[in-house]
């Protein structure tokens, strides 16, 4: 096999090429026994279409996979909850069971579940492919429900194509999208919270707790039925809708999917679904995942890796999302699942705790979301950092389009809880925003969701805490206010000019969401109070929760005209700590920075290239809630540097705490 191409741009990986060789290897024999089976990798991955249950004509077919069973029974009102041997599945071969249920008996609402037997027990069971699942209100006993509507939905978003140059993505999380304390549904986010994310620029929802789970309080991250659409949201066709008429706003939806484990709820789920631990999951302890209190999926196994492609294929063929961001990849990718590894050294990732099987899953799961949908968008939760992750699989990689930058976040929140502003710390802010393996794109943020989770708290409420209650509206002067939104403004600017491929936000965090997020739980009452998104906040024009979003527009709207376009290199030009001073260009861009809480600059050279220069992005601008020092309407000319007529510098004034984007204007030819 010849050196991955990964390999050949990082020369330290050398020494581990042949553990990569390997993992290359077991990928490649994995995808020719799938060949050999199913015929070709997208065939396999049509299981749902085998699986689940399906309208044949003039009855319903209904086939599972469970190869420890010994009898097995549908039931519901039509047998009246009982076993009967009208509806009792046939036994085929490998482990299948099917059975077929006339119309005349169930119907399209209906409600249902499996009741399964086995070698010494039995249990009722949701089927494993099933599309939707309700929960009953008063005894919260989940069932399957008969989805079969007689209209198919209608698409009209024909020919939509993402916009990746740069991917922009607004994180959001239908359910707490509402400003009421409620549970808010698909169509109220398509009516009142998609036109917001329109009007803010962003390119790309990505949406979160799709796959039904039984608590609400987990985010979605503890999946029982893969197939099925979470019912508190509304119905699949409002999933549908809402996807529709985001494309047809040139919005593309990604799906945050959850492959890396799954609940243990048994009724519910897939644990002991046929009365074995180990049907998809691996069996003893590597079985549990040791800080999720969850289930660990078995990638080594072909009926797992059919489960799950088929899961990827469906999402996309179904509901048309426009591709994935893959949950707890560093997890799957190491028996350890990364905890308590630091991943210092190259060694960390080639020591023998590389889950090969589900490596090989990732790379097979990427080949097929893009052989679907050539234009589709694979985003990697990672925190390790492994290499190859986000490079082609043809180059020796795993395939992502993206990885996550998790490491952003963390750096922004042990900055502001570790250090005064007077001491951070420039080379290192620049150095940490502008590390990216050569060839693998990335996403940077400076918080997500996970950033606000109870017990944490966004940026803006770190910087203002208490005074944010009484001190966000125009009447009130606050020294605490004025610092907090001009590093809120700073940071989000930093991390989203250094990015290499795209930048993420969670919903209402471009406008300083306050305090942190909470689903309802014993512990709060069952409150909703933490679990909604306060919109009234950045609509209320007497209030500076609008300077913030105002300007995070202006930046995501120049991010996509100009300075995040191509991924033009980043360069740091001038790194002063001792100013708190920082500069950086990226092609005809320069990016500004001063972090020093108290001293402003008069006349502070900035080695440029020779022309004129304009701000186009500034921070100071009053109406993002500066205080309009720095003159925007000016035209700078670069001087040449004394004693050295080679180089040129700007002469800038540069006020404390404030950043602006400087653009290099086309020089006139002269004929």
């Amino acid at each position: 096999m010849e050196t991955p191409t990964f390999i050949k741009n990082d020369p330290w990986l050398k020494p581990f090429e042949h553990a990569i060789k390997k993992r290359i290897k077991h990928y490649q024999t994995t995808l020719a026994d799938i060949n050999r089976i199913f015929g070709n990798l997208y065939q396999m991955a049509g299981g749902y279409d085998y699986y689940g249950l399906h309208d044949i004509g003039d009855a319903y077919r209904l086939r599972e996979w469970a190869p420890n069973a010994t009898q097995l029974f549908l039931i519901g009102d039509f047998s009246k909850w009982l076993c009967d041997k009208r509806y009792e599945f046939e036994k085929k071969d490998n482990g299948n069971w099917e059975v077929l249920i006339p119309k005349s008996v169930i119907k399209h609402g209906d409600l249902f579940k499996l009741h399964m037997f086995w070698q010494g027990g039995d249990g009722l069971r949701l089927p494993s492919h099933i599309n939707r699942v309700v929960q009953d209100e008063k005894t919260k006993i989940f069932s399957a429900q008969v989805w079969q509507p007689q209209e198919k939905y209608k698409w009209d978003d024909q020919g939509f194509i993402p916009q990746v140059n740069p991917l922009l993505i607004y994180e959001g999380h239908v359910g707490m999208s509402s400003e009421e304390e409620k549970v808010n549904t698909f169509s109220e986010f398509k009516d009142k919270v998609l036109p917001r994310i329109i009007k803010a620029g962003y390119t790309t929802i990505q949406l979160m707790a799709i796959q039904e789970h039984p608590y609400y309080g987990s985010f979605g991250y503890h999946v029982s039925n893969y197939f099925a659409v979470s019912s508190r949201f509304g119905t699949p066709e409002e999933l549908k809708d809402l996807i529709n008429e985001a494309h047809k706003n040139g919005i593309a939806v990604i799906m945050d999917i959850v492959h890396s484990h799954a609940v243990k709820n048994r009724e519910e789920g897939l644990a002991f679904f046929d009365g074995t631990v180990y049907q998809y999951f691996h069996d003893g302890p590597r079985g549990e995942h040791p800080a999720w209190d969850s289930k660990c999926f078995n990638y080594g196994k072909m009926e797992v890796l059919q489960f799950l492609l088929s899961n990827c294929r469906y999402w996309i063929e179904e509901f048309h999302f426009d591709g994935f961001r893959f949950d707890g990849v560093t997890s799957m990718l190491y028996t350890h699942h990364g905890l308590e590894y630091s991943f210092s050294s190259y060694s960390d990732y080639y020591n023998g705790t590389e889950d090969t099987d589900a490596m090989t899953y990732l790379t097979l799961a990427n080949q097929l979301i893009h052989h679907i949908n050539p234009h589709a968008i694979s985003v990697a939760e990672d925190m390790s950092g492994l290499p190859g992750l986000a490079s082609a699989v043809q180059d020796g990689g795993l395939g992502f389009d993206y990885r996550l930058s998790m490491g952003v976040p963390d750096f922004w929140i042990k900055m502001i809880k570790e250090y005064s502003d007077e001491h951070w710390n420039v080379g290192q802010i620049f150095h940490e925003l502008s590390q990216h393996r050569y060839g693998e794109k990335t996403i940077s943020y400076a918080e997500s969701h996970d950033q606000a989770l109870v017990g944490d708290k966004t940026i803006i409420f770190r910087l203002v805490d208490k005074e944010m209650y009484d001190k966000m509206d125009l009447a009130s002067e606050s020294l605490i206010i004025d610092r907090g939104l001009a590093l809120h403004k700073m940071i989000r600017l930093a991390t989203l000019s250094t990015a290499y491929g795209g930048y993420l936000n969670f919903m209402g965090n471009e406008f300083g969401h306050p305090e942190w997020i909470d689903f309802p739980r014993e512990g709060n009452n069952w409150s909703y109070k933490y679990a909604r998104r306060q919109w009234g906040l950045m609509d209320n024009s007497e209030l500076k929760f609008k300077y913030l979003a105002a300007f995070d527009k202006a930046m995501i709207e120049k991010a996509k005209t100009d300075f995040l376009l191509d991924n033009m290199p980043c360069y740091g030009v001038n790194i002063n700590e001792s100013d708190q001073l920082m500069c950086f260009k990226r092609g005809r861009f320069y990016f500004i920075f001063n972090w020093s809480p108290s001293n402003s600059y008069t006349d502070y050279g900035i080695f440029t290239d020779a022309g004129k220069y304009r701000i186009i992005l500034s921070t100071d601008n009053s109406k993002f809630g500066g205080y309009a020092n720095v003159d925007e309407s000016l035209t700078y000319f670069a001087e040449r540097m004394p004693f050295n007529s080679d180089q040129y510098q700007l002469k800038l004034y540069i006020p404390a705490r404030t950043a602006f984007v400087m653009e290099r204007l086309p020089t006139k030819r002269v004929h």
